[in-house]
């Protein structure tokens, strides 16, 4: 009787114990809720630190930038307004700030081209014949009159014997030594710059060492993120906008090299970079440096160039012509094509975008109708479309991003032709002899007067005239295309001498 009366009690404890586990399992899964809650709120907050940065580093990337522009489009702005109030007085210094200017543009544009490509890792590297005494000596070339305008030396250190020709990609390697040495003139004020080499086992090391500001520890990993400088306040005092170390860290990393990093605040840098270039088998049949080029030996060769842009055609035939090519031109697909089918040349240079047929839809009629033998380069600035050729699908052969340096441009055409290149002093027999020009077309009588109006204008030195004039020449007569282009190149390095011969000649040559 007792054992039933307390039967109840029990039983409700029971329930109230069975209560109690489920309130705390609740307990428990709403503390885990809640710690899940904490987490993402932590996440997001975390996203939110980091899309805030990023704005950030946006925003000041953009107004560096932007400066970087300006300062030099206003030099170059500046300049041509003062050229044309003076009628082309003060040429020479003007032509030097404007080109000074022009290349820190363009190395602002491919080292944002640069950054993008390594991020996107649309990067590739070339398999190039590095003549790597050469590149020292250019290194040099560039970089001790900067040194010394500074009061700095510059001292290079290498070994006797280096391999004449090494293998790499040498617009990249040449990239990574310019930047450091840049960087390390720029950053120091007082004593010296040194350029040390060395080569064994195909691998070759670089240390670039300065006596500058240095770099704290604190800054060491920092300045090699995009658009980072560092805390130094005399760091941003400097020209720039944080991408130099980047891409060269990237640049090291991708043809499979080693880069660090020792400094000291106040005491100097020591940049290292070990890069393993091997050498060829054999040397390339030119083995002349490119910056003493006067000629070729063998058969005279024709480039055929086909650009929209007169001045860019204007350009080319300047450099090519001296060197012993025959040079043809055309402004357009259609007539670049009919000019190979009539004179069929060893090497196209050839321009993607232009009226009409791309430049690519060209490349491949060309290679249709010439076979292997002709050869292709893309000469352009769409760096979106950039393909190296002999991949199997383009047409081309290779491709050169414009702006480019002539001596690059030498290399690939040397690459291209198998040329070997002739220098100073060589036997006039090697060079290729001359083809007979061809007769002049007798001009109508309007041209004739137009020409002679024009060596007028050149006595007086009136040069916005003069510019005004060639430009109607051009537009009422078509055929007299590389005679304009000729005319205008004179006319925009200010060679008005010149000019007015080429004027006086072909009035002459139309009668």
């Amino acid at each position: 009787m007792n054992e039933t009366a307390q039967a109840p009690p029990f039983g409700r404890l029971a329930g109230a114990a069975r209560r109690l586990l489920r309130g705390n399992a609740e307990i428990a899964a709403l503390h885990n809720r809640i710690a899940a809650c904490e987490a993402e709120i932590a996440e997001l907050r975390r996203a939110k630190e980091a899309a805030e940065a990023a704005n950030t580093a946006k925003s000041r990337f953009l107004a560096s930038v932007s400066h970087e522009i300006r300062s030099p489009l206003n030099s170059i702005y500046g300049y041509a307004q003062l050229l044309e109030r003076a009628d082309g007085a003060g040429a020479v210094q003007a032509a030097r700030t404007i080109r000074r200017s022009s290349e820190h543009l363009a190395n602002l544009v491919e080292g944002l081209l640069d950054i993008s490509q390594i991020e996107t890792r649309a990067l590739r590297l070339n398999r190039d014949v590095i003549r790597f005494p050469a590149l020292l000596a250019q290194m040099v070339d560039m970089f001790e009159a900067n040194a010394a305008a500074k009061g700095l030396t510059f001292h290079l250190e290498r070994p006797a014997a280096l391999p004449e020709f090494v293998r790499g990609d040498q617009k990249r390697v040449r990239q990574v030594l310019i930047n450091l040495l840049s960087n390390a003139i720029k950053f120091t004020e007082s004593g010296s710059v040194t350029l040390a080499v060395s080569y064994r086992n195909e691998l070759a090391t670089f240390e670039i060492v300065d006596t500058g500001i240095g770099i704290p520890p604190a800054d060491q990993e920092r300045i090699f993120a995009p658009f980072e400088r560092g805390s130094d306040a005399s760091v941003h005092r400097q020209s720039g906008v944080g991408l130099g170390l980047a891409i060269t860290r990237a640049l090291v990393d991708i043809m499979g090299g080693d880069m660090r990093v020792t400094s000291e605040a106040g005491l100097g840098s020591r940049f290292t970079v070990r890069l393993m270039l091997s050498q060829p088998l054999s040397p390339p049949a030119d083995a002349t440096p490119a910056a003493v080029v006067t000629g070729y030996a063998g058969a005279r060769r024709t480039i055929l160039l086909i650009d929209d842009d007169p001045a860019q055609i204007a350009m080319l035939r300047e450099l090519l012509m001296p060197l012993g090519f025959d040079v043809l031109a055309a402004q357009d697909g259609e007539e670049g094509i009919a000019i190979a089918r009539s004179a069929p040349p060893d090497l196209v240079l050839l321009d993607i975008s232009m009226p009409g047929k791309s430049g690519w839809e060209t490349a491949d009629i060309l290679r249709r109708e010439h076979g292997p033998a002709l050869r292709i380069v893309m000469l352009s600035a769409n760096a979106h479309q950039f393909n190296p050729g002999e991949d199997g699908h383009a047409a081309n052969n290779m491709f050169l991003l414009k702006p480019f340096e002539f001596n690059a441009l030498l290399d690939v055409i040397s690459g291209q032709l198998h040329l070997e290149w002739i220098g100073p002093g060589e036997p006039e027999a090697r060079l290729p002899a001359r083809r007979s020009a061809p007769a002049a077309l007798p001009l109508p009588p309007e041209a004739r007067a137009a020409l002679g109006e024009i060596e007028h204008l050149v006595r007086i030195g009136h040069v916005r005239a003069i510019e005004a004039r060639i430009d109607e020449l051009a537009a009422a007569f078509q055929e007299l295309g590389p005679l304009v282009a000729e005319m205008r190149v004179c006319l925009d390095a200010f060679d008005l001498e010149a000019l007015a011969a080429i004027a006086r000649k072909a009035g002459r040559h139309g009668d």
